[in-house]
């Protein structure tokens, strides 16, 4: 009789045990980018051009110290600095971010990959550049968007256009 009890104990407390709530899954926001680069039409047409062909958010700024700031505030997956700036030179900044990035985002071993804004007379200092592993190309003035949804390919993903109402889309 006694063992009937616990019995019964034990099978009420089960069916009268709170459930496991599912945990809903946050959407995972897309990659950031940070976009540093003085002249204001090149950063618009980078940003609009990122936003538009890449599945990614841009964060811009003209001085290489408030990219600093940036970088260590926010995650993110790609860099784009300009070799000129008006207070930092964009190898410097990169520098400073390759070591201060790990330290700022528990988890993360390296800062982002980084893509370079050059001019003619950055060519000499860009090869050397190059030879670091996280530097995936240059982008030379004026950036061209098909130069840069190139550059950016294997980094951001493309962002998925809705087909136009009674177009199907080509087999591919």
């Amino acid at each position: 009789m006694l063992s009937r009890r616990l019995h019964r104990k034990t099978a009420a407390e089960a069916v009268s045990a709170p459930q496991p709530v599912p945990v809903p899954v946050a959407p995972k926001s897309p990659p950031r980018v940070l976009l540093a680069e003085e002249s204001l039409p090149y950063r618009r047409v980078i940003r609009e051009a990122l936003t538009a062909f890449r599945e990614c958010e841009v964060d811009d700024t003209p001085s290489g110290e408030h990219a600093f700031e940036m970088a260590l505030r926010r995650e993110y997956s790609l860099f784009i600095f300009s070799v000129p700036l008006p207070d930092l030179k964009g190898d410097m900044l990169d520098r400073l971010l390759a070591k201060a990035y790990p330290l700022a985002h528990p988890g993360r071993h390296t800062a982002p990959p980084v893509i370079y804004l050059t001019r003619p007379t950055d060519q000499q200092l860009f090869e050397s550049l190059k030879r670091d592993v996280r530097v995936r190309g240059s982008l030379p003035f004026p950036p061209r968007i098909d130069q840069l949804l190139a550059a950016t390919a294997t980094l951001l993903p493309a962002r998925n256009a809705p087909a136009a109402p009674g177009l199907m889309p080509l087999p591919l």
